[in-house]
């Protein structure tokens, strides 16, 4: 058996060797680090170089966005402009110190030598192996100690039950093998392995609710779904028939747009609620959350006609919830009978089409799929006509309304816009859901003429309302600037109105500006020569370079809401906002953030140079 000392010698030798290669693998992480830093560091300085022509100014920047040992900038005749020297370098691990590089940039007649100083990442390294030699310590000892316990009771067993086995032939058998169950040792291990057992199922147990759980409504999540569809068409199970009710919150991209993210995860958690209560007044249904606007309800052995009546009484819900509710619509349902012969895809998708279908009836409507024939052509599936008919029926009698939400100049210096939301009615009057309307304009190839109705409803209210002191913003799809005859249409209807031209501001996403740079850059200048001015939207999803900005040129940047959203807590966002607000105002770019949802948002992007703030904060949609 091992004495303690043992025992403690061989566990901290093993936990040198841990702490050697740990520091080891540091060294050479940081060394790697260092190479990988300089060469992304020599890309920013030439990128840098190309966007600001003052020397001074460039150091500037050079050091606002990264530590130096030493930095100085000279021409190719050998003058220095700046010159930097760091009178405090800091910890340097040996064999780690970055090597001095140049940068020849013979465009710009400089040439720039510099150091970076890893100071800030060596001190992490040696915190982190700090906290390892320390965690390593306190383990070392605790095994010791539990391992020579341990060795202790186990030998003491032992010797009692050898103590035991000999006194066997003198004594009783049964009082025998009760003073076995009494033996401490043995009673404590059965305690502690019943124990370990406990733990390890509540582990698995929560481990498993989280892994099907939804956070926000506390739902069951699709991975739950699937699980339970596929127990219910399994051979031996009891199902016989049912219906899927798949629930669409057809406003969330509007509310999360309009309202922001808190009132959009409140709208979700309402209408869980909503779905929640009429579940409970059917037998053995079931409610889950499948995606983040999604909900199906699983009714087993319920006919198509006690559905109907769920149906109708969860659109009653709705409608009353909306009334006092700033929503153009709750949700839509589609209901689709299943049996165990019905491959779950084949349902979603039958679903699907029935929200579709339904979306283009009345206000929080729902729909019965019953041909399943209708999945074999999407391209005439009875959803898709019923959106075309519904298309075609808002161009023809121009069924749209035009709200207006504020964008906030942050300075007087600064000047932004309002922008422009559009609304499309039923023939009923009734407000039709915005996304969707969006989404299958697109799909359908009718988004030009979607485009033109905006812009042009949009021009004859600023003209007979006279609202030319004033800048409006409009959104524009990707698919329209790629069609000639849109573009030709375009041209000409901005030179017909040379005093709104000006006043007129078109918001197309980052994306789809990145589709084609050749189009893109073809409708800016189109833009351009009629006076208007574009927006690049949602910036920061994409790959966007600074090449991009020297080509296509936009007047403004409107940050994706990823990049806003909670900025007062966020570090690592506001430093790269900081960036992109001094890189944008140097090309005179301005940047607008969306999404502003808090007086600390908005006085964090105030501090940051923001030229304008939108969000549910700043202001509400109104009509215009």
């Amino acid at each position: 058996m091992y004495t303690f000392s043992q025992l403690l010698a061989r566990n901290i030798v093993l936990g040198i060797v841990f702490i050697v290669v740990s520091a080891a693998l540091a060294t050479m992480f940081l060394a790697t680090h260092n190479a990988d830093k300089n060469i992304s560091h020599q890309q920013l300085i030439k990128t840098l170089a190309q966007q600001i022509n003052d020397s001074k100014a460039l150091a500037s920047t050079l050091r606002s966005a990264q530590a130096y040992n030493a930095l100085t900038i000279s021409n190719f005749s050998g003058e220095k402009l700046y010159t930097y020297t760091n009178p405090n370098p800091g910890f340097i691990i040996p064999n780690t110190q970055p090597e001095a590089k140049s940068v020849a940039l013979r465009n710009q007649n400089l040439r720039i030598e510099y150091q970076l100083n890893i100071a800030s990442d060596t001190m992490l390294i040696v915190k982190i192996l700090a906290c390892i030699a320390a965690i390593i310590t306190v383990l070392i000892c605790l095994a010791a100690v539990m391992s020579l316990k341990n060795r202790a009771k186990f030998m003491a067993a032992v010797s009692h039950q050898i103590k035991k086995d000999l006194s066997l032939v003198s004594n009783d058998k049964d009082e025998y093998y009760n003073d076995i169950i009494e033996i401490p040792e043995l009673k404590d291990g059965i305690r502690d392995i019943k124990r370990l057992i406990e733990r390890q199922v509540n582990s698995s147990t929560a481990l498993e609710k989280e892994a099907y759980t939804d956070q926000l409504t506390g739902l069951d999540n699709r991975n739950r779904f699937v699980q339970y569809y596929e127990s219910l068409i399994d051979k031996n199970s009891s199902l016989k028939f049912g219906v899927l009710v798949m629930t669409r919150c057809s406003e969330l991209q509007t509310v999360n747009q309009i309202h922001g993210y808190n009132e959009g995860d409140k709208y979700i958690k309402n209408v869980s609620g909503l779905i929640q209560r009429t579940v409970t007044s059917f037998r053995s249904g079931q409610l889950f959350r499948l995606n983040s606007s999604d909900f199906a309800t699983i009714l087993p052995n319920i006919t198509m006609k006690e559905a109907e009546n769920f149906a109708q009484s969860l659109t009653g819900s709705f409608n009353e919830f909306q009334q006092g509710a700033d929503l153009d619509s709750v949700a839509y349902s589609g209901l689709v009978f299943f049996d165990q012969s019905k491959p779950l895809g084949e349902l979603l998708a039958l679903a699907d089409t029935a929200i579709s279908i339904a979306q283009t009836q009345t206000i929080n409507a729902w729909y019965v799929q019953k041909d399943i024939d209708v999945l074999k052509s999407s391209d005439f599936s009875q959803g898709n006509q019923n959106w075309r008919q519904e298309i075609e029926n808002v161009i023809e009698n121009q069924r749209i309304s035009l709200l207006v939400q504020p964008i906030q100049p942050t300075s007087r210096n600064s000047r932004v816009y309002n922008e422009i939301l559009a609304r499309f009615l039923n023939s009923n009057e009734e407000m039709l859901p915005t996304a969707s309307f969006i989404a299958m304009s697109e799909k359908l190839d009718k988004i030009a003429a979607i485009d033109k109705l905006i812009i042009e409803t949009a021009i004859s209210e600023i003209v007979s309302k006279n609202l030319v002191d004033q800048s409006y913003g409009i959104n524009v799809s990707a698919r329209s600037i790629a069609d000639e005859h849109f573009l030709i249409w375009l041209e000409r209807r901005l030179l017909r109105e040379p005093n709104v031209a000006p006043r007129i501001v078109f918001e197309i996403s980052e994306y789809g500006l990145q589709q084609n740079i050749k189009t893109s850059k073809r409708f800016i200048d189109l833009v351009h020569r009629s006076g208007a001015r574009i927006t690049v939207e949602r910036f920061g999803v994409g790959l966007t370079s600074f090449k991009f900005f020297r080509d296509l040129k936009p007047d403004f940047i409107k940050m994706d809401s990823t990049y806003t959203r909670d900025i007062d807590d966020d570090k690592n966002n506001q430093y790269f906002l900081r960036l992109m607000v001094d890189l944008a105002h140097r090309l005179s770019i301005g940047v607008l953030a969306e999404s502003v949802e808090s007086q600390e948002e908005k006085h964090t992007l105030e501090k940051l140079f923001i030229d304008g703030c939108q969000g549910f904060y700043i202001g509400k949609p109104k009509p215009i």
